[in-house]
């Protein structure tokens, strides 16, 4: 990685869970216990609707879908021998405009 991307990682804050429950509970004025429970349960019933193969869709802020990647073959970076990738489902998030609007 050159110098001045790494500078750049380096100078980004990540927020975690604990951090987005609490700007949670602040914001609206409620216990961490109770944004723990909420957000907990949002991610719960996200989770639930992509394994059905449902698509889960905020108006304004994104969506998530699941979609099926194919078999294929790979190499190993190291050795450059040929190995086979097996096909799994994999999520995909698709931010909505009122989001792309604000990071922008």
């Amino acid at each position: 990685m050159n110098k001045s991307l790494t500078n750049n990682y380096l100078k980004t804050r990540i927020m975690n869970k604990t951090d987005l429950i609490d700007a949670m509970a602040e914001n609206a004025g409620i216990s961490k216990a109770a944004a723990k429970k909420a957000l907990e349960s949002f991610l719960e019933n996200v989770e639930k609707s992509l394994k059905k193969g449902d698509r889960v869709s905020l108006v304004g802020f994104g969506s998530w879908s699941v979609s099926k990647r194919a078999a294929r073959e790979g190499r190993n970076p190291q050795t450059g021998k040929t190995i086979k990738i097996g096909a799994k489902n994999v999520v995909k998030f698709k931010a909505g405009a009122d989001l792309q609007k604000a990071v922008n």
